[in-house]
């Protein structure tokens, strides 16, 4: 009898084994762990957990799981603190050990990720930050976006001002990096067009008491402004741009992040604003069609253009992943397969520069209804310049 007990916890055992061997290498491997450093309280809240819910939605298409492997989350509310930058981003790295950063919103939380990123050689993905630093000057092999930079959108809208015919404009914006790339990438455009910047007007984050600067733009009188702002203080700024009676004298311009997301809370304030960026509401196409529906199913409201970059994140993570058959620790064929991605995203399909900044078309909308509606194409495929990157 103990004989053949022996045999049989033998026999179980190697057979246990030998399926353990056949089994694929991802099979056996644990989950992993993606960490999500965004805000979830504050300002940009709802934007953080758009981010989220986007990326959650396209690992969710996939049964859970990127490259065969199971994805496990961990959570933490960033706060739009570049002060906590560092200290949340440890959280993550070393006490929850995760694979994967992806974070954040406000570029200088961003900024301090980026930092520990870079010592620790963890792969981090940037799914809306715009900080042209972090595909510029900080660059580095292990740091993506799939988002845009700064430049970008701002750049398209000096083009479309210039072309407007638009010859003095004030600039205004939250005094922190985002804001003042911003404002600087429409500069470059707008006087290579032939415009002028008369006034840069700034005011300390996340501060919305913008009647002052309201005065101070009437007595310029000039042809338009162009802001950057975000979240509730977009939507605070152009109603109060509107009560001051602005609205319907002076133009007023911004980097879509000032309608996306905000158009319901703006109410009529907003509507007719034109914008410029990589996303819009009427994008016709099978993929966009798709997503939308896919989103508005899952959580009952309809997507914005962060949730399109959570989505792109994860595709581009998900991208590497299936090129290496799950194998995270491969970080060398990993990270060549996402530089070589094409992602067919819900904003149309774009491929990564080698500073690892998405090359995309971007679009000028105009707020109708609840939407930013689709105008045209801006500038077709824009490519950052990378400013800085010895990558």
């Amino acid at each position: 009898m103990k004989q053949r007990t022996v045999f049989k916890t033998l026999t179980l055992g190697l057979a246990a084994a030998f399926c353990a061997a056949t089994l694929p290498a991802a099979a056996q491997q644990a989950k992993i762990k993606v960490g999500l450093m965004l805000p979830y309280s504050g300002t940009y809240a709802a934007l953080g957990h758009a981010i989220t819910n986007g990326f959650k939605l396209h690992v969710a298409e996939n049964g859970g799981k990127l490259g065969g492997r199971e994805i496990e989350y961990f959570v933490v509310d960033d706060e739009s603190d570049p002060a906590k930058a560092t200290e949340n981003t440890n959280k993550l790295v070393k006490r929850d050990q995760v694979d994967v950063l992806v974070g954040t919103v406000h570029s200088g939380v961003a900024m301090g990720m980026a930092k520990v990123a870079r010592e620790t050689k963890t792969l981090f993905i940037v799914p809306n930050a715009g900080a042209d630093e972090l595909t510029g000057a900080l660059c580095a092999p292990n740091i993506f976006r799939s988002s845009f930079t700064n430049w970008q959108p701002a750049y398209a809208m000096g083009k479309v001002a210039a072309e407007k015919g638009h010859k003095k404009v004030v600039t205004m914006t939250w005094k922190y990096a985002a804001g003042a790339q911003s404002t600087e990438g429409f500069k470059e455009a707008f006087e290579k067009g032939g415009g002028k910047v008369v006034k840069e007007l700034t005011l300390p984050f996340p501060n919305v008491e913008f009647q002052p600067y309201l005065t101070e733009i009437a007595s310029i009188k000039p042809d338009a402004v162009y802001v950057f702002f975000a979240g509730a203080g977009a939507a605070k700024f152009v109603k109060d741009y509107a009560a001051a009676g602005l609205k319907n004298s002076i133009p007023l311009y911004g980097a879509g992040f000032l309608t996306d997301g905000t158009l319901e809370a703006m109410g009529d304030s907003g509507q007719g604003l034109l914008t410029t960026l990589h996303y819009a509401d009427g994008i016709e196409s099978k993929k966009n069609n798709a997503f939308r529906l896919a989103y508005a199913k899952t959580y009952k409201m309809q997507p914005d253009v962060y949730a399109v970059q959570g989505y792109d994140a994860a595709q581009l993570l998900g991208a590497g992943l299936a090129a290496v058959k799950g194998d995270i620790a491969n970080k060398d064929a990993l990270i060549k397969a996402m530089e070589a991605a094409k992602v067919d995203s819900p904003r149309g399909a774009f491929t990564l520069s080698k500073a690892h900044n998405p090359i995309q078309d971007i679009y000028l909308r105009k707020a109708e209804g609840g939407q930013n509606k689709l105008v045209n194409v801006s500038i077709k495929g824009l490519d950052d310049p990378a400013r800085g990157c010895k990558m």
